[in-house]
């Protein structure tokens, strides 16, 4: 919402010197947010001249220019600019005679663009100083011709300042309207804000007019058949006649200068007043040629396949939800939204019937977003216009059309007034203080109140308050209370931090997430965050390890059409980011994301459940459904690398990023959340055979695989236009969360002696190097305090079709020193459950 602020000044009053920052601070105190400050960005000298005499002389390149001389100071009087009372211009337009009163730009000055003014020679003469239009000022967009003032009705002296005569010396502070402050959207709104702020007298421009009753009855009927929210589409229906109108007289300057800071540009004398009154008051109004009209005027639903053509010449087919206004001719408006091209209001209408109506912001609102066409009435219904104000609007503008472009005004007319009555909300005493947490004393509260426009009676628990009628969003005790606060100022709120309850504090799966997120981040890994969004393809290759078809959901309207499907794995992602990343000359990295995956249950139908209307909470059951609608959608973890771990240095050759890096990734997020996570040979689709790992952790039903790590396919690797080396990881981080429980121990360090010794296997070559490693581990017991796998050997000594896995095995006692033959022993028995379990024997 744009606010001149010499409109401003007619409804409040302006301290002199107020600037547009003075202003803006001013709304700013009580919850406006302000926007931008609007100008027109010329300075003077800008005079009035009168054309005395010029000759039109044609131009070698086909075009005649007149040279003008023009009087721009009264005789024996220097020009605003120093120079002598006539200069001679140049000028190419020709809509002026000699004698027109035109605007003249003096040396010296500049207009919007900026465009300096200077004497110049141009077509053999020396200009000095210009003729201008309305859209070299900054008024309009007309540039067809020079602005000649004595079409706007305006015979001024020569050499007055025409910046001040055209209200060109006005400024324009713009706020945002949040959608709950609609009364904001009219200087009659604003200013009454403009005076809560500062204390500064408030004129109610909706006081200053009187709605006379019509003696004779236009006809109107409200049919709405179809109400949205058992609310009827149009609750006031107000309409005036005014005959003889004028259409030849032209806008007032002031009127255009207001309306141009405002952000409506000058169409019509008419339609101007029309949009005037709006924001002035707030209220829509809209003007109908009552000569093309056909009847009276029914307000309706449309009915299936009508069509209408609006004033921007687009032929709309409607929906039966649709507010329309008809006559007997049929649509011939979309209420609230845009009027019909039939009784468009043209450069011949003498008589018009001024409509001002109340309608249902919810139909308003939907209308204008089905057909795609915001406009200035629908902005204002759909937050909700002051029902109160409709009759003073139509009057409003009645009295303009009378006093600016010669009407009458007509007795027809008519009123419809639907609007239910409101409702008195019950404020407790003391409730104020309770929610705001500020003490605020009874006579505070009443004042604030009565200040927005309130009213109050006293009640035995404290006061029965009926909001103001331009207040539509004060619907219960919490808002007043709002309000109250608002008024008195946020400033009296003092900045205290709250001290959280004791036992409160991160859930325990928010401090393993962020223990997991830390672990990686200090290793080397780069946090970063890609869209849920992928295609088909990409969920097909990374959602399922064997399945080339996996179940997915569909966004119903996809930010990318190319992207419409939620993710099923966090790697499609994270491979993008990747390449990104890559193709900017980051060929060294180590990315991961936490977050969450999509992933329905095949048969299982999601998002079927009917979504309540947000103004009523849904039942327990509707609220069962809802979340049943909810496919699951597990924590993940994410990980990629790429290039090289460590760099090329002195001494040092560079370290390639393999599917030992994802391995030991996995490791220190089991050590994070301390839960060994188990790792096994696997086989993802989308994974290089034999660099696969299959991530295991132990539940109470057994082994639960948990996600996949190793390197990608080079194919896979390729088609993301990635080097042949990508290492992932996947890890389902809910499922490994559930199987943690009770607080992270320490380990205790051992202070006895360490007995180390060395274990050679040899098994089967498809016997898994995991699996003799657990199985050594479980019957070694607990003296065993470390195993790792140092060497798989194959060839000579070895049988074909077998391998030899050297383990380096360390134990330890908490309260003595081993003996060789203690730790030989476990050693043997944890040799006697792999030969068990794999077959092994020791090698020779």
């Amino acid at each position: 919402m744009r606010v001149p602020l010499s409109w401003l000044g007619e409804f409040v009053d302006l301290t002199p010197g107020t600037t547009p920052e003075d202003v803006h601070a001013a709304l700013v105190s009580v919850g406006l947010e302000e926007e931008e400050i609007h100008r027109f960005e010329l300075t003077g000298p800008i005079v009035v001249g009168q054309v005395l005499e010029f000759v039109g002389e044609e131009q070698t390149n086909g075009k005649t220019i007149n040279w003008c001389q023009v009087r721009v100071a009264a005789d024996g009087e220097l020009a605003a600019d120093g120079g002598p009372a006539i200069h001679g211009i140049v000028c190419g337009a020709h809509n002026f005679v000699v004698g027109d009163k035109v605007v003249v730009t003096l040396p010296g000055a500049v207009l919007p663009g900026p465009f300096p003014i200077a004497p110049r020679k141009t077509y053999g003469h020396v200009s000095d100083g210009m003729i201008a239009s309305a859209r070299e000022l900054g008024l309009g967009d007309e540039h067809a011709g020079i602005l000649v003032l004595g079409d706007l009705g305006l015979d001024p002296e020569i050499g007055t300042d025409a910046i001040n005569l055209l209200g060109l010396d006005d400024s324009a502070v713009e706020i945002n309207v949040t959608p709950d402050r609609g009364y904001a959207f009219s200087i009659r709104g604003v200013a009454r804000e403009y005076s809560h702020a500062t204390g500064a007298t408030f004129r109610d421009p909706a006081l200053a007019v009187t709605a006379t009753a019509s003696t004779e009855v236009f006809p109107v009927s409200i049919d709405d058949a179809a109400p949205i929210r058992n609310r009827v589409g149009a609750s006031v229906f107000v309409t005036r006649v005014v005959r003889g109108v004028d259409p030849s007289r032209p806008t007032p300057a002031w009127l255009i200068a207001r309306l141009k800071l405002a952000g409506i540009r000058s169409i019509s004398l008419i339609v101007d007043i029309t949009n005037y009154v709006m924001i002035e008051l707030g209220q829509p109004i809209h003007g109908y040629d009552l000569d093309k009209l056909t009847g009276g005027l029914v307000v309706r639903r449309a009915q299936p396949g009508e069509k209408l053509v609006t004033l921007d010449d687009v032929t709309r087919t409607l929906n039966t939800e649709d507010l329309l206004i008809t006559d007997g001719s049929g649509p011939i408006g979309l209420a609230g939204v845009m009027g019909g091209a039939t009784t468009e209001i043209g450069s011949g209408t003498t008589n018009v019937l001024i409509e001002a109506a109340n309608f249902d912001p919810v139909s308003i609102a939907r209308t204008a977003r089905r057909h795609k066409l915001p406009s200035e009435a629908s902005r204002r219904f759909e937050r909700g216009v002051d029902p109160e104000v409709a009759a003073v609007a139509a009057a409003r503008v009645v009295q303009l059309l009378v006093e600016l472009a010669g009407g009458v005004a007509d007795g027809l007319g008519s009123l419809h007034d639907a609007t239910p009555e409101r409702a008195a909300i019950d404020l407790p005493t003391g409730f104020v203080s309770g929610l705001i947490g500020l003490e605020y004393t009874r006579e505070e509260v009443r004042t604030s109140l009565a200040e927005i426009g309130a009213s109050m009676t006293e009640t035995a628990t404290g006061l029965a308050v009926i909001a103001p009628s331009w207040r539509p969003d004060l619907t219960d005790k919490w808002t007043l209370a709002e309000e109250v606060a608002r008024i008195v100022g946020y400033d009296r709120i003092p900045s205290v931090l709250p001290v959280a309850p004791p036992g409160r504090g991160l859930t325990r799966t928010q401090q393993l997430k962020r223990s997991v997120a830390t672990v990686l981040a200090a290793t080397g890994h780069t946090e970063v965050l890609a869209y849920p969004f992928v295609a088909e393809k990409a969920n097909n290759l990374f959602g399922d390890p064997v399945s080339t078809t996996v179940p997915q959901i569909k966004v119903a309207n996809p930010l990318d059409g190319e992207a419409p499907f939620m993710r099923t794995s966090m790697l499609p992602g994270l491979l993008q980011i990747a390449h990104r990343n890559l193709s900017r000359g980051l060929t060294d990295l180590a990315i991961f994301e936490l977050g969450s995956v999509f992933r329905p249950v095949a048969g299982v139908g999601y998002g079927s459940a009917v979504v309540p209307p947000a103004a009523v909470r849904p039942s327990i059951e509707v609220e069962a459904q809802l979340n049943a609608g909810i496919p699951p959608q597990p924590f993940t973890a994410g990980i990629v690398l790429l290039g090289n771990t460590v760099r090329h240095q002195p001494g040092q050759a560079p370290i390639a990023a393999s599917w030992q890096d994802a391995l030991t990734a996995v490791k220190q997020i089991g050590l994070a959340v301390g839960l060994p996570i188990q790792v096994r040979q696997g086989t993802h689709k989308a994974m290089h055979p034999g660099r696969t790992a299959e991530l295991f952790v132990s539940t109470d039903a057994g082994e639960r695989s948990v996600g996949y790590a190793g390197e990608l396919l080079p194919a896979v690797a390729k088609d993301a236009d990635l080097p042949a080396v990508v290492a992932v990881v996947e890890l389902d981080l809910s499922a490994v969360f559930a199987q943690v429980t009770g607080e992270l121990q320490a380990t205790v360090i051992g202070t006895k002696p360490a007995a180390t010794q060395d274990l050679s296997l040899v098994v089967d070559a498809h016997v898994a190097a995991g699996a003799v490693l657990d199985a050594v581990r479980e019957g070694s017991g607990d003296l065993l305090e470390s195993i790792e796998l140092v060497d798989d050997y194959r060839g000579t000594g070895i049988e074909p079709g077998q391998k030899s896995l050297t383990f380096a095995l360390r134990f330890r006692a908490p309260d003595r020193t081993l003996t060789a033959a203690e730790a030989s022993d476990a050693k043997l028995a944890g040799v006697q459950l792999a030969a068990a379990r794999h077959g092994a024997h020791l090698r020779e």
